[in-house]
């Protein structure tokens, strides 16, 4: 057909070129020649949906298979190779690809046979060879260890279960060689087809520690990553069973067991990761009915008067664990509401037990607290208000079952009740604040003569203060309660939850020091209190824990900060505590640090806007004098000198439910604080800091993720990273600094993520090939345009030192590329530094990879002066890298080497060899 004149080449708008699965199958080779194997993935599928012929899938098929073998997914790698062979049984590729891919998967002989079938097809070709005698040797080596294994195997379980055995040592020897055992594949594998399982049932049935506990170890080796055992191990052992273990008094073996049971739900969750089996993945496991027996038992326990306190504690952490979407990208939060359902009312009952009350469950300090914890997750996993208004329903009917009909026991059950809820999901705990009568009993209990019945309340008065629709409330009817139980009360016990409730109400204006709650030096007072009280350890720890949980308050006021850092004994106490077994008081800590280091967020004020306020006679909010940045530094200084770093550290190692999302937030808030200072980060590194932000960074809230990565940047910038992140550590620093470069960050979040990314790929090609497996160059190339000319700049400097991996260099020459054009380019700006990054990558570039010295002249007419230009410039570093490019395109093509001697080039050259001042 014949185009209207002037409309040629032009696509209309809206309509779409027609692609073929011929097209996409070049794009796809040329993505996946270039490394970027997930793009060239999607090109081959969208050809596959788009290409009927049969030689043509077999083909799509088989390039896919390379790709999932690239990016580590052998499972679907064997499943394209295979749909290749079934076209086509004489494809070597195809065979070859999933020979690897099988040999990956631990399935040696089936990966063998391919091999075979390879050198029948191909008997010349030496590749096939030599990965048939290597695979061989392997196989070998696994019969070997098999062999060896049998007899091993019958031989402790003999020493272990002889009860006539008396030596101790050879028992221990026998039960950590089967923990060993079971670690690995063939190990664990002959264990469990040695009718293992029936034997360990044995150890765990004697009632002996040593014995349980090696028992537990051992299955946790079986279980890990291994659905198909699991499911067969849960069927022979039995999931009361297992919960009895978890009960038991013996802590360590309590714990053990929880780990055991925590590998359990991982492996059933997350399906077959290590399973060897040939045709197993054919076979559908249905694993809900599985997990939702075990989480049924788990519920049983909470109110099982026999189970242990710890045993107790062990079950609400795995259900903290294991119930709630690790994901709110999860769809489906069907476990949760199956909780809610069946297990509300026996986790409530686990909250609202009145320690030392007849017939009260046995718990710890920490039982409160982690239920509290379980209880705020499963809320937040609600998706809907119909979800959310039948959880306030249970916990409304709980509540009221305790506290009408039940006199005085019950009704100290409910408010214990709403205590718990305010610390967890704090819209359920204000709802049945708000039922008749709990108020009201709250405050009468509080002048109570009895001091478990005056604690309980006083506790729910406290947290309800959090709340700033109670706390108005509260200001006008529980003020002078508090102040009167704080001046008479004989007790330190509720003299000092006295003291935190008016601790709580006192710093209700926040940092707005022009918004005071009490007289002035009231708050100094109470603070002087706190720190008193802190400092007293004839008090006990969970009593003192009260006096931090004031501070956290009082420190929102600078003069109350002032003087906390200076108390070095009241610091030290307060580190003391958090690194003690009473996990609840890491919230309290966090939050004390965070008001001392001003790590909270804070906007400036807009001036107009100011200017509206006044006009309009509104509030307009004051800083502290003492909250300026000389104060805050003096402050965080103080705090490094008396240790805070070693407390921080002992904090996040903590596997507390305590430790939440928001308090590892707080936690990374006072980190990147007290790395602000270049000077102070040696000093964070060498107290175990640069550890303890590791996982920080890797999870919890957004936030608290990005200020850990941040944290990181700082260190990887002025310290050597080899020495802050020794061994193997450096490498897992690369995924949280590569989340610094995404677009949502800010421009100081990317600029420190590109720097410290320039220190690491200039130390080694494995640190290179990680940040390229986190997918960070395309990133890095979007930041070379940036307006911004420091970050412009950060990342020409990282692309220098990436450059020197070979498949970095190879994108350099990619068709239809701009990325040597704008290093071509880069070296000819005004800006001497992005010149010296862009030259020295030039020069690089040039070195490792002639093919890109012909490129150079055909990206741009101006190569030639821009190599003059720096060649002519007065800085002797741009000279000696203009040199080193113009020499590496003499030595690489002689039609190169004619142009540049066809221009001024010769003379130029000429003059800086006789330059002795520039040797």
């Amino acid at each position: 057909l014949s185009r209207p004149c002037g409309a040629q080449g032009r696509v209309p708008a809206g309509v779409r070129r027609q692609v073929t699965a011929e097209q996409l199958r070049a794009r796809g080779n040329a993505l996946f020649q270039a490394g970027d194997h997930g793009a060239a993935l999607a090109a081959y599928t969208e050809a596959l949906s788009l290409s009927d012929a049969a030689s043509e899938r077999a083909v799509l098929h088989r390039n896919r298979a390379a790709c999932y073998l690239k990016l580590e997914d052998y499972t679907k790698a064997e499943a394209d190779a295979t749909k290749a062979i079934e076209a086509d049984g004489r494809d070597v590729k195809a065979l070859f690809r999933r020979s690897q891919a099988l040999q990956q998967l631990g399935r040696l002989d089936q990966a063998v046979s391919d091999l075979q079938r390879c050198v029948s097809l191909e008997p010349r070709n030496k590749a096939f060879q030599e990965a048939l005698r290597a695979l061989g040797s392997s196989m070998h080596e696994k019969m070997k260890t098999m062999s060896c294994t049998d007899s091993k195997v019958e031989q402790m379980f003999q020493i272990l279960l002889d009860l006539d055995e008396k030596d101790e040592d050879k028992k221990q020897k026998a039960a950590q060689n089967l923990i060993v055992l079971a670690r690995e594949e063939a190990g664990a594998e002959k264990i469990f087809q040695s009718d293992g399982v029936r034997l360990l049932m044995q150890l765990l049935d004697t009632a002996k520690a040593d014995l349980m506990l090696a028992a537990l170890r051992t299955l946790v080796g079986l279980c890990s990553g291994h659905r198909s055992r699991t499911t067969a191990i849960l069927a022979e052992l039995g999931a009361p069973r297992l919960s009895a273990v978890l009960g038991v008094e013996h802590e360590q073996v309590s714990l053990a067991a929880c780990n055991l049971l925590h590998v359990m739900f991982d492996s059933l969750k997350e399906g077959l990761q290590k399973d060897f089996r040939g045709k197993e993945d054919a076979v559908v496991l249905d694993s809900s009915r599985d997990l939702k027996l075990l989480i049924k038992h788990l519920l049983e326990l909470l109110v099982l008067e026999g189970a242990s306190a710890h045993g107790r504690d062990n079950a609400l952490n795995l259900l903290i664990k294991v119930v709630p979407r690790k994901s709110p990208k999860e769809t489906n939060n069907s476990l949760s509401l199956w909780v809610i359902d069946q297990g509300l009312k026996k986790i409530l009952e686990v909250g609202s037990t009145v320690c030392g009350s007849l017939g009260s469950l046995p718990v710890t300090e920490n039982s409160r607290m982690s239920t509290s914890v379980l209880l705020s997750k499963l809320y937040e996993d609600l998706k809907c208000d119909a979800e959310r208004e039948n959880f306030h329903r249970l916990c409304e009917d709980y509540v009221r079952s305790w506290f009408e009909g039940h006199e005085l026991p019950g009704k100290l059950r409910a408010i214990q009740t709403v205590s718990c809820l305010l610390q967890g999901p704090s819209d359920a705990g204000n709802r049945v604040l708000e039922l008749e009568g709990i108020m009201d009993s709250v405050l009468s209990l509080c002048a109570s003569v009895c001091e478990a019945h005056q604690l309980v309340a006083v506790e729910a008065l406290i947290h309800a203060a959090d709340k700033a629709k109670r706390a108005s409330f509260i200001t006008a009817n529980g003020v002078s309660l508090l102040k009167e139980i704080y001046k008479h009360s004989e007790r330190d016990s509720i003299r000092i939850r006295a003291l935190v409730g008016l601790c709580k109400l006192g710093s209700a204006g926040g940092t707005d020091f022009s918004m005071k709650q009490f007289a002035e030096g009231s708050t100094m007072k109470l603070a002087k209190q706190c720190r008193k009280w802190l400092c007293n350890e004839a008090i006990d720890a969970g009593t003192r824990r009260w006096a931090v949980e004031g501070l956290a308050y009082l420190t929102f006021d600078a003069d109350v900060k002032e003087e906390f850092v200076e108390d070095k004994a009241a610091m030290q106490a307060m580190f003391h505590l958090a690194k003690s077994e009473d996990r609840s008081v890491l919230y309290a800590v966090a939050s004390t640090l965070v008001n001392c280091t001003n790590s909270y967020d804070h906007e400036e004020p807009d001036p107009q806007m100011l200017e509206l306020a006044k006009y309009a006679k509104q509030h307009i909010p004051e800083q502290h004098p003492k909250d300026k940045p000389e104060f805050v530094k003096r402050r965080v200084r103080k705090l490094l000198m008396a240790g805070v770093v070693s407390a921080l550290a002992c904090m996040v190692k903590s596997e507390n439910p305590a430790l939440t999302n928001s308090c590892r937030e707080l936690i990374s808030r006072v980190f990147l604080a007290l790395v602000e200072e270049a000077e102070d980060r040696g000093g964070v590194v060498a107290q175990g800091g640069g550890k303890a932000l590791i996982p920080l960074s890797l999870e919890g809230t957004e936030v608290g993720q990005t200020k850990a990565a941040q944290a990181l940047a700082k260190i990887t910038i002025t310290s050597n990273p080899e020495m802050a992140f020794p061994g193997e550590r450096i490498y897992e620093v690369v995924r949280p600094l590569v989340s610094l470069l995404h677009l949502q960050r800010t421009g100081l979040e990317n600029f420190e993520g590109l720097m410290a990314l320039t220190n690491l790929a200039g130390i080694s090609e494995r640190l290179r090939q990680k940040i390229l497996k986190e997918r960070a160059v395309p990133m890095i190339e979007g930041y070379m345009f940036e307006e911004h000319e420091l970050i412009r700049l950060a990342a020409t400097e990282c692309m220098c030192n990436m450059a020197m991996s070979k498949e970095v260099q190879e994108l350099f020459l990619a068709e239809g590329s701009d990325r040597l054009k704008l290093m071509v380019l880069y070296s000819g700006e005004e800006d001497e530094k992005l010149r010296r990054a862009a030259s020295g990558t030039l020069a690089m570039l040039t070195a490792l990879h002639p093919p890109i010295c012909k490129r150079i002249p055909q990206v741009t007419v101006h190569w030639l002066e821009i190599l003059q230009a720096l060649l002519l410039s007065p800085s002797a570093e741009l000279q000696h890298r203009g040199a080193v490019v113009v020499m590496n395109m003499m030595a690489a093509a002689r039609e190169v080497a004619e142009q540049l001697i066809a221009s001024e080039m010769l003379e130029i050259l000429s003059v800086l060899a006789k330059d002795k001042d520039k040797p």
